[in-house]
């Protein structure tokens, strides 16, 4: 069964929305007075219209929310030129399974995955410690503007990504991974007070 919140819990997500009473009444085809007489508890109304207005707050975030909201930041990156050695060491200190490469100029040229790491190791053994970021990376992470909605990301995330690097005005800015959507989503829709 969906998820479907009390008056308290309704007006909480609205406002972590952004959304005002009158928006998120347009969308759920309902009036702004009804979201204000739900959310103050003086009406109880039908679970038909509960939904729907859930639905349209529902949707509002994956299809408005800009992905800003959900990266975080800074995002952890090394150098073409940075050993394996050390790759190893930032990935398992900061916990991460990727880690975007940058080249001297601060640009995204490839991606270091542990499945990379894990690869050189089999294959070169000991002289994988020697070898560099641009030995052994693979393609860069996808990228979409800092401005993006969240739905754009979800589709990349909902295939073999995983992650998206978030970008504006040429420079990494923020990333978002699986684990930042359930984060995010966990405390979004179950979150009872801002």
């Amino acid at each position: 069964m969906e998820f479907i919140p009390s008056p308290e819990e309704l007006r909480a997500l609205r406002k972590k929305a952004g959304l005002t009473q009158a928006e998120l009444a347009k969308r759920a085809g309902v009036s702004q007075s009804l979201i204000a007489r739900i959310e103050a508890g003086t009406v109880n109304p039908r679970l038909s219209t509960l939904v729907r207005i859930y639905s349209a707050l529902r949707e509002y975030v994956q299809e408005e929310v800009a992905v800003s909201r959900v990266m975080h930041s800074p995002v952890i990156t090394v150098d073409v030129e940075d050993y394996v050695e050390d790759i190893v060491r930032v990935m398992w200190d900061n916990g991460i399974s990727q880690v975007p490469v940058l080249d001297r100029g601060g640009d995204v040229v490839g991606t270091v995955h542990e499945r990379d790491v894990v690869e050189a190791f089999l294959r070169y053994k000991d002289k994988a410690l020697a070898m560099k970021a641009i030995d052994i990376m693979s393609d860069p992470l996808p990228m979409v503007s800092r401005t993006a909605k969240l739905s754009s990301a979800i589709r990349l995330l909902r295939s073999e990504i995983p992650a998206v690097l978030v970008i504006e005005g040429g420079r990494i800015v923020g990333i978002i991974t699986r684990s930042d959507l359930m984060k995010f989503f966990a405390g979004f829709w179950r979150e009872k007070r801002q």
